[in-house]
Protein backbone atom coordinates (compact mmCIF):
# COMPACT_ATOMS: atom_id res chain seq x y z
CA UNK A 1 0.00 0.00 0.00
CA UNK A 2 1.27 3.47 -0.90
CA UNK A 3 -0.29 6.89 0.43
CA UNK A 4 1.07 9.92 -1.11
CA UNK A 5 0.62 12.91 0.75
CA UNK A 6 1.19 13.25 4.40
CA UNK A 7 -1.36 16.11 5.59
CA UNK A 8 -3.72 15.32 7.99
CA UNK A 9 -5.68 12.65 5.65
CA UNK A 10 -2.67 10.74 4.61
CA UNK A 11 -1.46 10.73 8.37
CA UNK A 12 -5.28 8.99 9.49
CA UNK A 13 -4.89 6.92 6.39
CA UNK A 14 -1.86 5.58 8.17
CA UNK A 15 -2.44 5.50 11.48
CA UNK A 16 -6.44 3.74 10.45
CA UNK A 17 -3.85 1.22 8.55
CA UNK A 18 -1.46 0.72 10.92
CA UNK A 19 -4.60 0.11 13.40
CA UNK A 20 -5.61 -2.46 11.35
CA UNK A 21 -1.90 -4.20 10.73
CA UNK A 22 -1.83 -3.20 6.88
CA UNK A 23 2.05 -2.51 5.62
CA UNK A 24 2.18 0.97 3.65
CA UNK A 25 4.37 3.40 3.14
CA UNK A 26 3.58 6.97 2.99
CA UNK A 27 5.22 10.27 1.55
CA UNK A 28 5.44 13.99 0.75
CA UNK A 29 7.37 15.44 -1.62
CA UNK A 30 7.42 18.68 1.21
CA UNK A 31 10.71 18.25 2.62
CA UNK A 32 9.49 19.44 5.70
CA UNK A 33 6.13 19.44 7.65
CA UNK A 34 3.96 22.65 7.54
CA UNK A 35 4.58 25.17 10.02
CA UNK A 36 1.34 27.36 9.05
CA UNK A 37 -1.54 26.69 10.62
CA UNK A 38 -3.69 26.50 7.42
CA UNK A 39 -6.98 24.52 8.68
CA UNK A 40 -7.80 25.56 12.74
CA UNK A 41 -11.34 23.47 13.12
CA UNK A 42 -11.45 20.10 14.56
CA UNK A 43 -14.89 18.89 14.51
CA UNK A 44 -17.08 16.48 16.70
CA UNK A 45 -17.27 13.38 14.28
CA UNK A 46 -13.74 14.02 13.54
CA UNK A 47 -12.81 13.50 17.18
CA UNK A 48 -14.92 10.25 16.98
CA UNK A 49 -13.10 9.17 14.58
CA UNK A 50 -9.88 9.89 15.61
CA UNK A 51 -10.60 8.63 18.87
CA UNK A 52 -10.74 5.11 17.50
CA UNK A 53 -7.22 6.01 16.24
CA UNK A 54 -6.15 6.95 19.78
CA UNK A 55 -5.51 10.60 19.35
CA UNK A 56 -8.59 12.12 20.52
CA UNK A 57 -7.75 12.89 23.49
CA UNK A 58 -3.98 14.48 22.68
CA UNK A 59 -5.72 17.21 20.51
CA UNK A 60 -8.39 18.32 22.58
CA UNK A 61 -5.42 18.47 25.25
CA UNK A 62 -3.65 20.90 22.59
CA UNK A 63 -6.42 23.20 21.58
CA UNK A 64 -9.18 25.20 22.51
CA UNK A 65 -12.38 23.42 23.73
CA UNK A 66 -14.41 27.04 25.41
CA UNK A 67 -14.22 29.36 22.13
CA UNK A 68 -16.91 31.76 21.91
CA UNK A 69 -18.16 33.35 18.69
CA UNK A 70 -18.37 37.23 18.81
CA UNK A 71 -20.63 38.86 16.23
CA UNK A 72 -19.89 42.47 15.16
CA UNK A 73 -22.75 43.41 13.33
CA UNK A 74 -24.93 46.29 12.86
CA UNK A 75 -23.73 48.66 15.64
CA UNK A 76 -23.83 45.42 18.61
CA UNK A 77 -21.68 42.63 19.56
CA UNK A 78 -23.31 39.27 20.17
CA UNK A 79 -21.63 36.45 21.78
CA UNK A 80 -22.25 32.72 21.05
CA UNK A 81 -21.14 29.80 23.08
CA UNK A 82 -19.11 26.93 20.44
CA UNK A 83 -19.52 24.22 23.16
CA UNK A 84 -23.24 22.93 22.98
CA UNK A 85 -23.69 20.66 25.92
CA UNK A 86 -27.01 19.96 24.83
CA UNK A 87 -25.80 18.07 22.22
CA UNK A 88 -25.75 14.77 24.51
CA UNK A 89 -24.42 11.71 22.26
CA UNK A 90 -21.17 13.08 21.51
CA UNK A 91 -18.12 13.09 23.87
CA UNK A 92 -16.80 16.30 21.80
CA UNK A 93 -19.98 18.73 21.91
CA UNK A 94 -17.71 21.63 20.74
CA UNK A 95 -15.68 22.84 17.82
CA UNK A 96 -11.74 22.34 18.78
CA UNK A 97 -9.11 25.04 17.60
CA UNK A 98 -5.75 23.63 16.76
CA UNK A 99 -3.52 24.90 14.01
CA UNK A 100 -2.97 22.20 11.31
CA UNK A 101 0.52 22.23 12.19
CA UNK A 102 0.02 20.66 15.68
CA UNK A 103 -2.77 18.58 14.36
CA UNK A 104 -0.17 16.91 12.19
CA UNK A 105 2.74 17.01 14.70
CA UNK A 106 0.66 14.98 17.07
CA UNK A 107 -0.63 12.46 14.26
CA UNK A 108 2.77 11.98 13.27
CA UNK A 109 4.19 11.41 16.87
CA UNK A 110 1.80 8.59 17.11
CA UNK A 111 2.69 7.49 13.87
CA UNK A 112 6.27 7.37 14.88
CA UNK A 113 6.02 5.86 18.07
CA UNK A 114 4.46 3.08 16.38
CA UNK A 115 7.40 2.44 13.89
CA UNK A 116 6.11 4.74 11.06
CA UNK A 117 8.14 7.39 9.31
CA UNK A 118 6.97 10.16 6.68
CA UNK A 119 8.87 9.93 3.47
CA UNK A 120 9.81 13.09 2.62
CA UNK A 121 10.97 14.94 -0.20
CA UNK A 122 9.71 12.27 -2.50
CA UNK A 123 7.72 13.37 -5.37
CA UNK A 124 5.34 11.21 -7.36
CA UNK A 125 5.65 11.83 -11.09
CA UNK A 126 4.30 8.65 -12.53
CA UNK A 127 2.15 6.15 -12.17
CA UNK A 128 1.00 2.98 -13.95
CA UNK A 129 -1.87 0.44 -13.46
CA UNK A 130 -0.73 -3.34 -13.88
CA UNK A 131 -3.27 -5.78 -13.40
CA UNK A 132 -2.18 -7.22 -10.27
CA UNK A 133 -0.33 -3.84 -8.99
CA UNK A 134 0.94 -0.28 -9.55
CA UNK A 135 4.15 0.96 -10.43
CA UNK A 136 4.62 4.75 -9.30
CA UNK A 137 7.89 6.52 -10.64
CA UNK A 138 8.55 9.04 -7.90
CA UNK A 139 11.74 11.47 -7.55
CA UNK A 140 13.94 12.20 -4.74
CA UNK A 141 17.48 14.28 -4.22
CA UNK A 142 19.26 11.41 -5.63
CA UNK A 143 17.30 10.35 -8.54
CA UNK A 144 14.67 8.58 -9.95
CA UNK A 145 13.28 5.23 -8.57
CA UNK A 146 10.14 2.81 -8.97
CA UNK A 147 7.39 1.81 -6.22
CA UNK A 148 5.08 -1.17 -6.95
CA UNK A 149 2.34 -1.40 -4.40
CA UNK A 150 -1.22 -3.34 -4.54
CA UNK A 151 -3.11 -0.22 -4.16
CA UNK A 152 -2.14 3.84 -4.24
CA UNK A 153 -3.83 6.60 -2.22
CA UNK A 154 -3.62 10.27 -3.38
CA UNK A 155 -3.68 12.43 -0.46
CA UNK A 156 -1.87 14.68 -1.97
CA UNK A 157 -4.12 17.97 -1.58
CA UNK A 158 -5.79 20.16 -4.68
CA UNK A 159 -2.71 19.67 -7.22
CA UNK A 160 -2.49 16.17 -6.22
CA UNK A 161 -0.26 14.54 -8.84
CA UNK A 162 -1.67 11.32 -8.39
CA UNK A 163 -5.22 12.64 -9.33
CA UNK A 164 -3.77 14.22 -12.35
CA UNK A 165 -1.73 10.95 -13.66
CA UNK A 166 -5.58 9.42 -13.69
CA UNK A 167 -6.54 12.32 -15.68
CA UNK A 168 -9.35 12.72 -13.59
CA UNK A 169 -11.41 15.99 -13.79
CA UNK A 170 -11.29 18.64 -11.04
CA UNK A 171 -14.67 20.56 -12.34
CA UNK A 172 -16.16 23.46 -10.37
CA UNK A 173 -15.99 27.06 -9.68
CA UNK A 174 -13.89 29.87 -8.52
CA UNK A 175 -14.95 32.94 -5.85
CA UNK A 176 -14.04 35.90 -7.89
CA UNK A 177 -12.16 37.79 -5.22
CA UNK A 178 -8.80 37.35 -3.56
CA UNK A 179 -8.41 37.53 0.23
CA UNK A 180 -5.46 37.84 2.44
CA UNK A 181 -4.38 36.02 5.07
CA UNK A 182 -2.44 36.37 8.39
CA UNK A 183 -1.30 34.82 11.57
CA UNK A 184 -0.85 38.18 13.53
CA UNK A 185 -0.88 39.34 16.94
CA UNK A 186 -3.89 41.60 17.59
CA UNK A 187 -4.55 44.69 20.04
CA UNK A 188 -8.28 45.40 20.37
CA UNK A 189 -9.79 42.30 20.94
CA UNK A 190 -10.48 39.60 23.40
CA UNK A 191 -7.97 36.66 22.99
CA UNK A 192 -9.02 33.14 22.46
CA UNK A 193 -12.46 34.21 20.94
CA UNK A 194 -13.35 34.18 17.23
CA UNK A 195 -14.49 37.42 15.98
CA UNK A 196 -16.62 37.53 13.13
CA UNK A 197 -16.82 41.47 11.64
CA UNK A 198 -19.44 42.20 9.04
CA UNK A 199 -18.85 45.27 6.99
CA UNK A 200 -20.05 46.79 3.66
CA UNK A 201 -17.36 44.98 1.87
CA UNK A 202 -17.41 41.72 3.70
CA UNK A 203 -16.11 39.97 6.87
CA UNK A 204 -13.11 40.20 8.88
CA UNK A 205 -12.38 37.38 10.56
CA UNK A 206 -10.06 36.68 13.23
CA UNK A 207 -9.97 33.07 14.12
CA UNK A 208 -8.21 31.99 18.17
CA UNK A 209 -4.86 30.68 17.19
CA UNK A 210 -2.68 30.34 20.52
CA UNK A 211 0.11 28.98 18.61
CA UNK A 212 2.05 30.32 16.54
CA UNK A 213 0.02 33.67 16.71
CA UNK A 214 -2.86 34.95 18.54
CA UNK A 215 -4.89 35.01 15.99
CA UNK A 216 -5.53 33.62 12.02
CA UNK A 217 -7.09 36.71 9.84
CA UNK A 218 -9.17 36.42 6.64
CA UNK A 219 -10.26 39.38 5.17
CA UNK A 220 -11.20 40.57 1.32
CA UNK A 221 -8.54 41.87 -0.40
CA UNK A 222 -8.99 45.29 -2.57
CA UNK A 223 -9.21 44.89 -5.98
CA UNK A 224 -6.09 44.95 -7.81
CA UNK A 225 -3.63 43.97 -5.24
CA UNK A 226 -0.77 40.93 -6.32
CA UNK A 227 0.52 39.05 -3.42
CA UNK A 228 3.93 40.54 -3.73
CA UNK A 229 1.95 43.40 -2.34
CA UNK A 230 0.88 41.59 0.88
CA UNK A 231 2.91 43.19 3.75
CA UNK A 232 1.73 44.37 7.10
CA UNK A 233 0.82 47.97 6.46
CA UNK A 234 -1.25 47.28 4.13
CA UNK A 235 -3.20 44.69 5.65
CA UNK A 236 -3.54 47.18 8.58
CA UNK A 237 -5.54 49.42 5.91
CA UNK A 238 -7.54 47.22 4.57
CA UNK A 239 -8.76 46.31 8.40
CA UNK A 240 -8.72 50.24 9.49
CA UNK A 241 -11.43 49.84 6.68
CA UNK A 242 -13.56 48.37 9.40
CA UNK A 243 -14.22 51.18 11.86
CA UNK A 244 -15.40 49.13 14.67
CA UNK A 245 -12.78 47.23 14.57
CA UNK A 246 -9.91 49.09 16.05
CA UNK A 247 -7.37 46.62 15.77
CA UNK A 248 -3.56 46.99 15.70
CA UNK A 249 -1.60 44.57 13.76
CA UNK A 250 2.16 43.43 14.87
CA UNK A 251 4.62 40.48 14.46
CA UNK A 252 3.14 38.08 11.58
CA UNK A 253 4.19 35.17 11.30
CA UNK A 254 2.77 34.63 8.25
CA UNK A 255 0.89 36.76 5.11
CA UNK A 256 -0.38 35.62 1.95
CA UNK A 257 -3.10 35.95 -0.38
CA UNK A 258 -5.28 33.38 -1.57
CA UNK A 259 -8.27 32.36 -3.56
CA UNK A 260 -11.37 30.26 -3.34
CA UNK A 261 -12.41 27.32 -5.52
CA UNK A 262 -14.89 25.18 -5.48
CA UNK A 263 -14.24 21.48 -7.39
CA UNK A 264 -15.29 18.19 -6.72
CA UNK A 265 -12.96 15.21 -8.82
CA UNK A 266 -15.28 13.40 -11.20
CA UNK A 267 -14.05 10.11 -9.71
CA UNK A 268 -12.73 9.19 -6.62
CA UNK A 269 -11.46 5.53 -7.77
CA UNK A 270 -9.97 4.40 -10.72
CA UNK A 271 -8.97 0.65 -10.50
CA UNK A 272 -6.45 0.33 -7.67
CA UNK A 273 -5.89 4.02 -6.97
CA UNK A 274 -8.14 6.11 -4.99
CA UNK A 275 -8.13 9.73 -3.68
CA UNK A 276 -9.04 11.60 -0.52
CA UNK A 277 -9.14 14.75 1.50
CA UNK A 278 -8.29 17.68 -1.51
CA UNK A 279 -6.96 15.81 -3.57
CA UNK A 280 -11.05 14.64 -4.32
CA UNK A 281 -12.55 17.83 -3.09
CA UNK A 282 -11.50 21.73 -2.38
CA UNK A 283 -13.86 24.03 -0.78
CA UNK A 284 -14.23 27.55 1.11
CA UNK A 285 -13.14 27.34 4.52
CA UNK A 286 -16.65 28.25 5.86
CA UNK A 287 -17.90 26.18 8.35
CA UNK A 288 -14.29 24.56 8.82
CA UNK A 289 -15.44 21.49 7.13
CA UNK A 290 -12.64 20.54 4.85
CA UNK A 291 -9.79 18.52 6.68
CA UNK A 292 -12.57 16.90 8.75
CA UNK A 293 -14.46 15.83 5.05
CA UNK A 294 -10.65 14.99 3.98
CA UNK A 295 -10.24 13.00 7.70
CA UNK A 296 -13.84 11.06 7.22
CA UNK A 297 -12.66 10.07 3.72
CA UNK A 298 -9.62 8.45 5.20
CA UNK A 299 -11.36 6.69 7.85
CA UNK A 300 -13.88 5.78 5.62
CA UNK A 301 -11.59 4.23 2.69
CA UNK A 302 -9.27 2.57 5.42
CA UNK A 303 -10.87 -0.44 6.97
CA UNK A 304 -12.23 -0.90 4.15
CA UNK A 305 -8.72 -1.47 2.29
CA UNK A 306 -7.83 -3.61 5.28
CA UNK A 307 -10.54 -6.23 5.04
CA UNK A 308 -9.72 -6.23 1.50
CA UNK A 309 -6.15 -6.88 1.73
CA UNK A 310 -6.22 -8.91 4.50
CA UNK A 311 -8.54 -11.12 2.30
CA UNK A 312 -11.43 -11.43 4.87
CA UNK A 313 -13.81 -9.09 2.13
CA UNK A 314 -13.90 -8.94 -1.80
CA UNK A 315 -12.98 -5.97 -4.23
CA UNK A 316 -17.03 -5.02 -4.40
CA UNK A 317 -16.32 -3.87 -1.07
CA UNK A 318 -14.18 -0.84 -2.34
CA UNK A 319 -16.91 0.38 -4.60
CA UNK A 320 -18.57 1.79 -1.56
CA UNK A 321 -16.19 4.48 -0.87
CA UNK A 322 -17.12 6.76 -4.09
CA UNK A 323 -20.86 5.52 -3.21
CA UNK A 324 -20.73 6.83 0.21
CA UNK A 325 -18.12 9.52 0.12
CA UNK A 326 -18.59 11.44 -3.46
CA UNK A 327 -22.15 12.61 -2.40
CA UNK A 328 -20.88 13.76 0.48
CA UNK A 329 -18.34 15.76 -0.84
CA UNK A 330 -20.19 16.96 -3.24
CA UNK A 331 -22.94 18.38 -0.51
CA UNK A 332 -20.33 19.88 1.36
CA UNK A 333 -18.86 22.13 -1.77
CA UNK A 334 -22.14 23.40 -2.73
CA UNK A 335 -23.10 24.30 1.26
CA UNK A 336 -19.81 26.57 1.84
CA UNK A 337 -19.39 27.81 -1.59
CA UNK A 338 -23.45 29.51 -1.05
CA UNK A 339 -22.40 30.44 2.43
CA UNK A 340 -19.27 32.00 1.58
CA UNK A 341 -20.52 34.13 -1.68
CA UNK A 342 -22.97 35.14 0.30
CA UNK A 343 -20.67 36.42 3.32
CA UNK A 344 -18.14 38.09 0.98
CA UNK A 345 -20.41 38.99 -2.47
CA UNK A 346 -20.31 42.73 -3.29
CA UNK A 347 -24.05 42.34 -4.35
CA UNK A 348 -25.26 46.78 -3.33
CA UNK A 349 -28.40 44.67 -1.67
CA UNK A 350 -26.21 42.60 0.28
CA UNK A 351 -24.18 44.83 1.30
CA UNK A 352 -26.80 46.57 3.21
CA UNK A 353 -28.46 43.67 5.05
CA UNK A 354 -25.67 41.90 5.80
CA UNK A 355 -25.01 43.26 8.66
CA UNK A 356 -28.32 43.22 10.18
CA UNK A 357 -29.02 39.45 8.73
CA UNK A 358 -25.80 38.32 10.96
CA UNK A 359 -26.38 40.06 13.99
CA UNK A 360 -30.25 38.36 13.53
CA UNK A 361 -28.98 34.95 13.35
CA UNK A 362 -26.31 35.06 16.45
CA UNK A 363 -29.81 36.80 18.67
CA UNK A 364 -31.67 33.85 17.21
CA UNK A 365 -29.25 31.18 17.68
CA UNK A 366 -28.78 32.17 22.01
CA UNK A 367 -32.70 32.10 21.97
CA UNK A 368 -33.39 28.76 20.35
CA UNK A 369 -31.54 25.36 22.02
CA UNK A 370 -33.19 23.55 19.39
CA UNK A 371 -31.75 25.68 16.69
CA UNK A 372 -28.35 25.83 18.13
CA UNK A 373 -28.77 21.42 18.50
CA UNK A 374 -29.19 21.64 14.91
CA UNK A 375 -26.68 24.29 13.95
CA UNK A 376 -24.10 22.34 15.67
CA UNK A 377 -24.97 18.82 14.53
CA UNK A 378 -24.98 20.12 10.89
CA UNK A 379 -21.30 22.01 11.08
CA UNK A 380 -19.97 19.32 13.95
CA UNK A 381 -20.48 16.30 11.06
CA UNK A 382 -22.90 14.36 13.19
CA UNK A 383 -25.55 13.79 11.08
CA UNK A 384 -23.12 12.72 8.03
CA UNK A 385 -25.46 9.29 6.84
CA UNK A 386 -24.89 6.80 4.07
CA UNK A 387 -28.36 5.65 4.23
CA UNK A 388 -29.70 3.69 1.62
CA UNK A 389 -26.18 2.81 0.21
CA UNK A 390 -24.68 -0.93 -0.76
CA UNK A 391 -23.56 -1.48 2.98
CA UNK A 392 -26.53 -0.33 4.78
CA UNK A 393 -30.00 -2.28 5.59
CA UNK A 394 -32.59 -2.12 7.29
CA UNK A 395 -33.84 -5.60 8.84
CA UNK A 396 -37.04 -7.36 9.93
CA UNK A 397 -39.05 -6.41 12.35
CA UNK A 398 -38.20 -2.66 11.11
CA UNK A 399 -37.70 -0.57 13.96
CA UNK A 400 -39.46 2.13 14.17
CA UNK A 401 -37.57 4.61 16.34
CA UNK A 402 -33.67 5.61 16.78
CA UNK A 403 -30.87 5.87 14.38
CA UNK A 404 -31.15 4.01 11.22
CA UNK A 405 -29.09 2.11 8.81
CA UNK A 406 -26.34 4.09 7.76
CA UNK A 407 -26.19 6.74 10.53
CA UNK A 408 -23.69 7.23 13.27
CA UNK A 409 -23.93 5.14 16.29
CA UNK A 410 -24.87 7.72 18.89
CA UNK A 411 -22.60 7.96 21.60
CA UNK A 412 -23.82 6.89 25.58
CA UNK A 413 -23.01 6.29 28.62
CA UNK A 414 -22.53 2.75 29.69
CA UNK A 415 -22.22 0.75 33.10
CA UNK A 416 -18.19 0.35 31.79
CA UNK A 417 -17.04 3.26 29.42
CA UNK A 418 -19.50 4.38 26.71
CA UNK A 419 -20.97 2.94 23.95
CA UNK A 420 -18.69 4.06 21.08
CA UNK A 421 -15.75 3.26 23.22
CA UNK A 422 -17.26 -0.65 23.62
CA UNK A 423 -17.21 -0.90 19.98
CA UNK A 424 -13.96 -2.56 18.38
CA UNK A 425 -11.67 -0.22 16.63
CA UNK A 426 -10.75 -2.58 13.97
CA UNK A 427 -13.83 -5.25 13.37
CA UNK A 428 -17.51 -4.83 13.20
CA UNK A 429 -19.81 -5.16 15.90
CA UNK A 430 -23.15 -6.64 16.82
CA UNK A 431 -24.67 -4.56 19.09
CA UNK A 432 -27.66 -6.48 21.40
CA UNK A 433 -30.04 -4.40 23.44
CA UNK A 434 -32.99 -5.74 25.50
CA UNK A 435 -34.37 -6.78 29.19
CA UNK A 436 -31.53 -8.37 31.75
CA UNK A 437 -31.52 -11.77 30.34
CA UNK A 438 -32.69 -10.96 26.58
CA UNK A 439 -29.51 -12.38 25.24
CA UNK A 440 -27.34 -15.20 25.38
CA UNK A 441 -23.56 -13.41 26.77
CA UNK A 442 -21.87 -15.88 23.81
CA UNK A 443 -21.84 -18.26 20.58
CA UNK A 444 -23.62 -15.06 18.40
CA UNK A 445 -20.27 -13.90 16.96
CA UNK A 446 -18.59 -17.77 17.17
CA UNK A 447 -18.09 -18.03 13.62
CA UNK A 448 -16.73 -14.75 12.46
CA UNK A 449 -13.48 -14.87 14.61
CA UNK A 450 -11.69 -11.40 14.97
CA UNK A 451 -13.84 -9.86 12.57
CA UNK A 452 -17.00 -9.36 14.83
CA UNK A 453 -17.35 -8.85 18.59
CA UNK A 454 -20.54 -8.68 20.32
CA UNK A 455 -21.34 -5.53 22.91
CA UNK A 456 -24.10 -6.17 25.35
CA UNK A 457 -26.74 -2.95 25.94
CA UNK A 458 -28.77 -3.76 29.22
CA UNK A 459 -31.94 -1.73 29.73
CA UNK A 460 -31.89 -1.54 33.23
CA UNK A 461 -28.32 -1.44 33.45
CA UNK A 462 -27.35 1.08 30.64
CA UNK A 463 -30.66 3.11 30.46
CA UNK A 464 -29.38 5.65 28.83
CA UNK A 465 -27.90 4.20 25.86
CA UNK A 466 -30.79 1.90 25.54
CA UNK A 467 -33.05 5.47 25.40
CA UNK A 468 -30.30 6.94 22.45
CA UNK A 469 -31.03 3.50 20.59
CA UNK A 470 -34.90 4.29 20.55
CA UNK A 471 -36.18 1.46 22.57
CA UNK A 472 -39.22 1.45 24.66
CA UNK A 473 -39.03 -0.44 28.25
CA UNK A 474 -39.06 -3.92 27.17
CA UNK A 475 -37.98 -3.75 23.38
CA UNK A 476 -35.19 -6.00 22.21
CA UNK A 477 -33.25 -5.24 19.49
CA UNK A 478 -30.11 -5.46 17.60
CA UNK A 479 -27.65 -3.86 15.18
CA UNK A 480 -24.54 -4.40 13.06
CA UNK A 481 -21.88 -1.85 13.62
CA UNK A 482 -18.93 -1.23 10.55
CA UNK A 483 -16.02 -0.71 11.75
CA UNK A 484 -16.03 3.27 11.59
CA UNK A 485 -18.84 3.15 14.07
CA UNK A 486 -21.75 3.74 11.63
CA UNK A 487 -24.98 1.73 11.34
CA UNK A 488 -25.00 -1.33 8.41
CA UNK A 489 -27.76 -2.94 9.38
CA UNK A 490 -30.51 -3.28 12.35
CA UNK A 491 -33.47 -4.60 13.43
CA UNK A 492 -36.19 -5.52 16.14
CA UNK A 493 -36.17 -9.07 18.14
CA UNK A 494 -33.82 -11.47 18.91
CA UNK A 495 -32.73 -13.45 15.56
CA UNK A 496 -29.92 -12.42 13.94
CA UNK A 497 -30.48 -14.40 11.13
CA UNK A 498 -30.81 -11.24 8.90
CA UNK A 499 -27.47 -9.83 10.43
CA UNK A 500 -25.54 -12.12 10.09
CA UNK A 501 -26.70 -12.95 6.70
CA UNK A 502 -25.91 -8.95 5.98
CA UNK A 503 -22.16 -9.74 6.77
CA UNK A 504 -21.79 -12.07 4.33
CA UNK A 505 -23.23 -9.91 1.97
CA UNK A 506 -21.65 -6.96 2.81
CA UNK A 507 -18.17 -9.02 2.93
CA UNK A 508 -18.71 -11.02 -0.49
Amino acid sequence: MLIVGAGPTGLALALELRRQGIPFRILDRAPDAVHESRALAIQARTLEVLDRLGVADELVAAGSTATTLVMHAGGHDRSLTLFEPSVADTRYPFLLFLSQAETERILTARLAAEGVEVERGVELVELRQGADETTCTVRTGTGERDIRARYVVGCDGAHSAVRHALGIGFAGAAIPRAFLLADVEAEGVDRGRLHFFVGAAGPLVLFPLGSPASFRLIVGAPRGMTEQQVTLERLQAVVDRYPRARLRLHDPVWLTMFTVHSRTAQRFRVRRVFLAGDAAHIHSPAGGQGMNTGIQDAVNLGWKLALVCNRQAGEPLLDTYEEERMPVARAVVAATHRAFALATSRSPLLRVVRPRVAGLAVATLRRSAPLRRRAFRMIGELDVRYRRRALTREGQPRLKRGPRAGDRLPDAPLRDGTLQRALPATAFAIVLAGPPGSWPQDGIAHEWGSLLETVHVDEVRDPAAHHRLGLRRGDVAHWVIRPDGYIGYRAGGDDVTGALAYLRSALR
